[in-house]
């Protein structure tokens, strides 16, 4: 009985002991999950790269089927725009400038039930040129939370630094316009993200620092 005993100590010991000599940069369920809870609370919200308003949209924009000729008219359908025709400067496309002639455009504002769904804070875009842009507000569809840490895979950077791509399932807090079909249709990625919550793999890189994993777009 006595040795029962003592072995049970003895695993208990060995077991705290191994928990112990664990830090926040190891590579483990638990340093991943506290990562990417970190990064989707700061970077979680499912945008639509309407970073300014009001936006408007040209003749030319609607003859060739743009992307916001499309969708604009959808937001207005389920409530979050209002339109009016208005008359803007020309700009030259390549410089800019203004070409003195005017046009008639069709411009898109947010009202009460939209201006809801506009979050203020910075936002980066990547551009052609591999720059980055930075914004200080998108209009967003949802918000994701972590739903589980699927899996990760370690690598090393050119400069020797420790790395992970860490693969994950979502919780996702959808405004309710994303259930309609017509938005469905003219933001298929917004579509394709709701509908996958619990189920869709997303992945996202981090880095090893002395304070733990931190995922490389924060």
């Amino acid at each position: 009985m006595k040795k029962t005993i003592i072995a049970a100590a003895c695993l208990l010991f060995v077991v705290l002991s191994v928990a112990g000599c664990s830090t926040k940069s190891d590579a483990n369920l638990d340093n991943f999950t506290v990562g990417m809870n970190d990064y989707l609370a700061k970077k979680g919200d499912l945008c639509l790269a309407k970073y300014s308003w009001p936006i408007d949209v040209t003749p030319q924009e609607n003859a060739a089927g743009g992307r916001n000729a499309l969708q604009m008219p959808v937001l207005e359908k389920v409530g979050l725009l209002r339109s009016t025709m208005t008359e803007v400067a020309q700009k030259d496309a390549e410089t800019g400038a203004r070409t003195g002639v005017m046009l008639t455009v069709k411009r898109y504002e947010l009202n009460a039930a939209g201006k809801k769904y506009y979050v203020t804070k910075e936002m980066r875009s990547p551009t052609s040129d591999g720059s980055i842009l930075v914004h200080q507000g998108d209009f967003c569809a949802a918000k994701l939370t972590l739903d589980k840490v699927v899996g990760w895979e370690l690598s090393k950077s050119d400069k020797g630094a420790q790395e992970a791509l860490v693969t994950y399932t979502y919780k996702i807090d959808a405004a309710p316009w994303t259930r309609d079909a017509e938005v469905q249709k003219v933001f298929p990625m917004v579509a394709r993200i709701v509908t996958g919550a619990g189920t869709m793999q997303l992945q996202e890189s981090f880095h090893k620092t002395d304070k733990g994993w931190v995922a490389a777009n924060l």
